[in-house]
């Protein structure tokens, strides 16, 4: 396939080449002009989405630490009743002791016991203080959430009316400029590519006008505007980089 293409290359000289480069600078210049109709949308699209995922996460966390908080608070309940059981076993042992020392150290066991009820509910004023507001954080993370989607409904219904109705057209450009890169080679073309990528407007190719590049607008010196109009080799501004060919209107006005 590779050795059919360099054959088929092989076919077009230099000047079809640049013009194929000029009609696909041309072409590709006209499938920008309808991007920049759709202006930041896919841009605002993609934060909007990036922005929900991160909300998402931050209202799964909260509920997973809301969840952390309820079952802390369940196993402190069960401590304060396993607690008050305790007591009231030992309450009743009190009853039963042969002396002294027996009654001191039962008692010794309902003081710890009634310490560990005091901790546990202490715990549990926190963990309840602590739902409260993770409660309210998730509720203000849902509202922002709602308000994002909404949003990026809107933004995706704006982006895919445009595109919509650009798609038809877009796809016919494509269709001229596939047929545009078949007389030019891979390296001019990356090289057309490289230029465009690092161009401000995306204009890799243009004319030469009133004696001046029309990319940068610097003067361009007589000898190497023949050399432009002969279209025998690849001329670039060496202000600018950009690829210079004829202004094929203004040459047929004179």
């Amino acid at each position: 396939m590779a050795t059919q293409k360099k054959t088929v290359e092989a076919d077009y000289s230099m000047q079809e080449k640049i013009l194929a480069l000029y009609e696909l600078q041309k072409i590709d210049s006209k499938i920008d002009e309808i991007n920049k109709v759709k202006g930041e949308l896919p841009l605002e699209v993609q934060d909007l989405e990036d922005e929900l995922a991160g909300l998402k996460t931050r209202v799964d966390n909260i509920n997973a630490e809301i969840e952390e908080l309820n079952s802390l608070t369940k196993q402190r309940k069960r401590e304060v009743d396993q607690a008050k059981i305790q007591i009231g076993n030992y309450k009743e042992q009190q009853n039963n002791v042969r002396n002294n020392r027996e009654f001191d150290a039962i008692t010794k066991e309902i003081e710890y016991q009634e310490l560990e009820i005091e901790l546990a509910e202490k715990r549990l004023k926190e963990y309840a203080a602590g739902v409260k507001v993770k409660k309210q954080q998730l509720e203000e993370a849902d509202e922002i959430k709602n308000g994002r989607e909404a949003d990026l409904t809107a933004k995706k219904a704006e982006l895919e009316g445009i595109e919509a109705e650009t798609a038809p057209l877009v796809a016919e450009y494509e269709a001229q400029a596939e047929r545009a890169k078949e007389k030019i080679d891979e390296r001019l073309l990356a090289a057309y590519e490289r230029i465009r990528r690092n161009v401000r407007n995306g204009l890799a190719v243009v004319t030469v006008k009133r004696d001046a590049c029309g990319g940068c607008f610097n003067r361009i010196p007589p000898q190497r505007q023949m050399e432009i109009r002969q279209s025998k080799k690849i001329i670039v501004c060496e202000y600018c980089g950009r690829i210079l060919v004829e202004d094929a209107d203004a040459a047929a006005a004179e």
